[in-house]
């Protein structure tokens, strides 16, 4: 793993936040279901993860599915900093533990040391705290459903980027883009939508390079976890995670294949954290603008 992308930049804020407990803290139990995978820590404090299905070519058989994630039953009480060493994994179950681990201890981080550049807004949707104007053209990087279906009712302009053209409709393929054009998609953005699975493909760092300073960067997910600081170093404005309310029966609904649609106000609740004007405007990206603006 990079040391300097958003995950590695992430573990080093941890282990400063979370110094005094993480050589203590164990993981309780694991759930990898069909669309997420989480973890809940001794503390109570869990963590969730997208499950890369389509990136795992392992999973076609017991003997290379049991390499792909060689610790079932195995979980409990074993450390959860030891967890973060599989982040240096290829796309797979053992990555998505690993970040799933990480954002459970985002989530201790959080209680212990709140962040003073956000403002953390509960029961609000990222969409909504992005706070997107008429006229502005948005790029949602990943299909994300509930996304696409309210920028085409309210005939908003609108471009996705996407790797499987099979998860779009119809009359979305006309505004599809593939992955690999994102280097001349994403700086048409006035607004930028990304979904927290980029952090599984190690796309996001560039994704987020590519954007223009002014755009409204957005990462949404529950793989994006409660330490912000790595995303506000790269201009990003709100970050749209969960917060677990009710660990046991959250990880139940994703051990039997449930999804957002499922745990979303019943076992966990959406929170946007929303960066404070002023720290937009201290990011590389806009000191470099403000560097051209003044030199002109």
């Amino acid at each position: 793993m990079p040391s300097d992308n958003i995950l590695a930049e992430t573990v080093n804020a941890i282990r400063d936040i979370a110094a005094n407990e993480l050589d203590t803290v164990t993981i309780e139990r694991a759930a990898v279901g069909l669309f997420f995978t989480g973890v809940k820590l001794a503390t109570g404090h869990v963590g969730a993860c997208a499950t890369p299905i389509k990136a795992i070519p392992e999973a076609v058989c017991c003997p290379s599915s049991a390499h792909a994630m060689p610790f079932p039953g195995k979980l409990r009480g074993r450390r959860a900093a030891g967890f973060l060493d599989e982040l240096g994994q290829q796309d797979g179950i053992r990555r998505a533990v690993g970040i799933a681990t990480m954002n459970a201890l985002a989530a201790l981080c959080w209680d212990r040391r709140p962040h003073a550049g956000v403002e953390m807004k509960s029961g609000i949707d990222a969409f909504d705290a992005a706070d997107i104007r008429p006229g502005q053209t948005v790029v949602v990087v990943g299909a994300f459903v509930p996304f696409l279906r309210e920028l085409k009712r309210r005939g908003q302009p609108y471009l996705v980027l996407e790797q499987d053209p099979a998860t779009l409709k119809a009359d979305e393929m006309p505004f599809y883009r593939h992955a690999a054009q994102a280097p001349a998609v994403v700086p048409q953005a006035d607004v930028l939508l990304i979904t927290g699975t980029t952090l599984l493909n190690d796309t996001l760092d560039e994704i987020l390079a590519a954007a223009r300073p002014d755009a409204c960067k957005v990462v949404v997910g529950p793989t994006v976890g409660l330490v912000p600081d790595p995303y506000l170093r790269r201009g990003c404005d709100v970050l749209g995670t969960i917060r677990v309310t009710r660990a046991d029966e959250f990880l139940d609904v994703l051990a039997e294949g449930g999804s957002g649609y499922h745990f979303f106000g019943r076992s966990a609740e959406k929170v946007a954290l929303c960066a404070h004007r002023d720290r937009r405007a201290d990011t590389p990206q806009a000191r470099a603008v403000a560097a051209v603006s003044t030199a002109a």
